[in-house]
Parts: structure tokens; C-alpha cells; sequence
């Protein structure tokens, strides 16, 4: 049986769910939270160790302004609301992206969520803000060209990623019925499964989830063996 530790998602089309059904993005967004409240609860569930969500892209810097002061306002508030919660369920949070590029206050409250959840084990989930995969390579990149005595190989240049140290997603699912990866862990992705879902994001359930991680273990995986 296949071995799952690991799944990635790309929370698409919570901003067209909500111009349909309030004519407003923002409305989808906020219900998009509700969605992964109850990602989070089925991957501890399914005894997953590590769940990454791309929450907020390099390349969402060209939104509107009105749209980016609202999801960070709501990545604000929910990080400072749920901190006891996600403290006494043995959640670790660990953010990865550009942290230099947030808001200071955003900085401030994530660093904080990060140290106070280091040492928790139930999952790790992996919030990717002002993320890209492009700009995450090319920081590995630097970091091993500024180091001395040191081979350059898969193994060394993985432990020079956001991820190091993790397995990379061995299932990735993408809502909202776009076929692509956006950026979004280009190097970790290479042997993943991966799950397109024409639903938006706010409409996706426990029986999407469990259908996914049924459809992956009946996959046979051969990693380039026949």
C-alpha cells in the first residue's frame, strides 16, 4: 500500500465562488476558511504529518488592493483567534515564503505562532505566504553557492528549500477546476499525485478529501520503474 504523509493544495476559486454567491471575493475567501478548518480535521484524521497550503502567492501581489488588505486581515485575525486551539491540538505551524516581504504586524504574529507550536507533533501545516516556487529555487541556489566545501546534489540543495527536512507531498489537489501548478512547490511536485477538482474551494467536503486519498492508494507508483 502507498505510504501517504504528505498533501499540498491550492485553495482555487474562492474568490469566483464568491461573486456568485454574494457578488463579492472577499465572501469566498472568508468562506474558504470554514473549508480548511475542515481540511485540517480530516487530515488529523487520516493520520497525515504535514498538510501545505498555498495561502497567499508572489504572484498575489497583483490583486487589488482592497482583496490583499482583506486576506491579510483575515490571516491576521484567524492566526491570533485560534492560537490557544491550534496550541492544545498539537498543531505546529511553519510558514514558507518570502517572510521579509509581509506586513511587519503579519512578521510579528506568524513568528510568534511558529515558536509557540515548534515543539507540537499531532501535524505539521505548512502555511505558504508570499510564496513562490521559482523565487524558493533560486534562494537555494544562492545559499549553496555562498557556502564553502560543500557538493552540490539533490540531497544538499533540498535541505536548502522552504521544506527541508519534510517529505515532499505525495498528493497534490488543486481546487477550482484550473489544470496547473502556479508556481506552487515546482521542485517538491516531481513524483506527486496530483488531483485536479472542479469544485471551488468552499464547496470542497470530506467526501472530495476521502476520495482522493481512496483514488491514491489504489494508484501503483512506480517512480520510473515498471
Amino acid at each position: 500500500m502507498n505510504t501517504l504523509n504528505h498533501v499540498a493544495i491550492i485553495m482555487d476559486g474562492n474568490g469566483r465562488w464568491g461573486l456568485k454567491k454574494k457578488s463579492s471575493r472577499n465572501y469566498g475567501h472568508l468562506e474558504g476558511i470554514k473549508t480548511v478548518e475542515k481540511v485540517i480535521e480530516m487530515s488529523v484524521k487520516n493520520k497525515i504529518n504535514f498538510l501545505t497550503l498555498y495561502t497567499f502567492s508572489t504572484e498575489n501581489w497583483k490583486r487589488p488592493k482592497n482583496e490583499i488588505d482583506f486576506l491579510f486581515d483575515l490571516i491576521r485575525k484567524l492566526l491570533k483567534k485560534k492560537l490557544k486551539t491550534i496550541i492544545k491540538q498539537g498543531v505546529k505551524i511553519n510558514i514558507i515564503g518570502q517572510k521579509s516581504g509581509l506586513p511587519r504586524d503579519i512578521r510579528k504574529t506568524v513568528n510568534n505562532i511558529e515558536k509557540k507550536t515548534f515543539k507540537n507533533k499531532r501535524i505539521t501545516i505548512n502555511l505558504a505566504l508570499n510564496y513562490g516556487s521559482k523565487e524558493e529555487i533560486l534562494n537555494a541556489t544562492r545559499s549553496l553557492f555562498k557556502k564553502q566545501n560543500i557538493k552540490i546534489n539533490e540531497k544538499t540543495f533540498t535541505q536548502n528549500l522552504y521544506t527541508k527536512n519534510m517529505p515532499d507531498p505525495e498528493i497534490l489537489i488543486r481546487t477550482g477546476g484550473a489544470k496547473r501548478l502556479s508556481n506552487f512547490l515546482l521542485w517538491q511536485l516531481a513524483y506527486t499525485e496530483i488531483f485536479f477538482i472542479d469544485k471551488m474551494w468552499p464547496d470542497f467536503n470530506e467526501k472530495d478529501f476521502n476520495n482522493v486519498i481512496k483514488k491514491f492508494y489504489s494508484i501503483k507508483r512506480n517512480f520510473g520503474k515498471i
